[in-house]
């Protein structure tokens, strides 16, 4: 098959389907993956075709307004920022997604590439695969990923119920420009107010661990939890200054929140440094788009924007991240700062599987805070071997080859 991957946000919404590109060119498909012009290396540096897809996330995250929304923790006002950047790119991404798709046999899509997905596929007569990575589907088993974890507490009916919330709340964001997009440049009918339909059913995959979420028993069968979709890990030289900090101490932490921003960046090192201290531990601190200061920390510090996760997990205590569900396959305990979306779901999960503490909501960071956290992750011998052992388990799945076989079985 010809298959067009739709992968829109930032690097870890794009590299979970560049991944699920190569297993399904590995099982003989032609894969393209459409996506923004900042991952056309990590695209085609992979063997894969790319097809650009206008808009830039990192200028959307970093904006003012989008630094006060997360600042506030509120997913309204997160929301109403992401309103905004998807009425200025819906346009663009359909005429982009014209051309991406413009043999395809099969579209594959999660939340990021969705609603872009689904209106192409109406428009091409083209069958959408959803794959995710997150769960959405409904079940009682959990709450919808966007929804507080304290929502298990009122029973399966509101679980249940926050999954069709969470799938309601994300499409009517979108609804207007999408309705935009398909007047304008699809020439097609608005979608139903509730959402659009699918061209046909298909299986709808769901590239996470069975270790970490077990898979609802209510699901049916065309629910498939495959295990993560990880990249093939590479050779990678690390700079000799890393390599010298690594070796003169014992195991730092790893400390990074990726692409989340922070409304004083500074005051975040401040507040980091500090709790290193206080809790007696040496860090890697990866910069990342937050822009974490690397001015004025001590020689336990090491700064640097970006080391890849695979080489650097192995060789730290424990890592400190915004809640990234494949970090749990570090193999290491785990502190998890959510800033807000499924970040905070996936925290409760760490600390119920037993390899992280409490999660250290964003807002409630500060040196008190991150150090106890730190201190607990790094002295507790049972959240060590449980981290070891559901990294094993982890990295012990092939989710890419089970989510190839899926789709190279559709009779299309």
């Amino acid at each position: 098959m010809k298959i067009t991957l739709i992968a829109l946000g930032s690097r870890g919404d794009v590299q979970p389907y560049v991944a699920l590109g190569l297993g399904l060119r590995r099982a003989g498909h032609t894969v393209r993956i459409a996506s923004h012009e900042a991952f056309r290396a990590l695209v085609t540096g992979a063997g894969l075709e790319f097809a650009p897809m206008r808009g830039d996330v990192q200028e959307v995250v970093n904006s003012p307004e989008m630094r006060a929304a997360l600042a506030s923790g509120n997913m309204l006002a997160i929301n109403r920022v992401s309103a905004r950047a998807t009425q200025q790119g819906a346009l663009l991404w359909a005429e982009d997604g014209l051309v991406a798709a413009r043999d395809a046999d099969l579209l594959v899509a999660g939340i990021g590439g969705m609603n872009v997905a689904q209106a192409l596929s109406e428009k091409l007569r083209v069958p959408l695969v959803e794959a995710h990575v997150v769960p959405f589907h409904p079940t009682r088993a959990f709450p919808g990923a966007i929804f507080p974890p304290a929502t298990a507490r009122l029973g399966g009916w509101a679980n249940r119920l926050s999954h069709v919330l969470t799938r309601q709340v994300m499409w009517q964001m979108f609804r207007s420009a999408d309705t935009r997009a398909r007047r304008e440049v699809l020439g097609l009918s608005p979608a139903p107010w509730s959402g659009p339909r699918p061209l046909r059913p298909l299986p709808t995959l769901h590239g996470i661990s069975p270790a970490v979420l077990p898979r609802p028993a209510d699901w049916d069968v065309a629910q498939h939890l495959t295990g993560y979709w990880f990249l093939p890990q590479e050779a990678w030289t690390p700079p000799p200054a890393l390599e010298a900090f690594l070796t003169a101490g014992p195991p730092p932490v790893s400390i990074g929140f990726g692409s989340m921003t922070t409304p004083d960046p500074q005051a975040t090192t401040r507040a980091v440094v500090a709790a290193l201290e206080r809790s007696g531990q040496r860090a890697v601190l990866l910069s990342g788009w937050g822009g974490l200061s690397a001015a004025d920390v001590p020689d336990t510090v090491f700064v640097t924007d970006s080391v890849p996760h695979d080489w650097l997990f192995p060789r730290v205590a424990a890592t400190v991240h915004h809640g990234g569900a494949g970090t749990t396959a570090a193999g290491v305990p785990n502190v998890i700062v959510p800033f807000f979306g499924d970040q905070p779901f996936w925290g409760d999960r760490v600390q119920r599987l037993g390899v992280g503490p409490a999660p250290v909501p964003r807002r409630a960071l500060n040196e008190r805070t991150l150090a106890e956290a730190l201190t607990r992750a790094v002295t507790d011998p049972g959240m060590k071997d449980r981290a070891a052992a559901l990294g094993a388990r982890i990295r012990a799945e092939d989710g890419v080859t089970r989510a190839a076989e899926v789709i190279s079985g559709l009779k299309l």
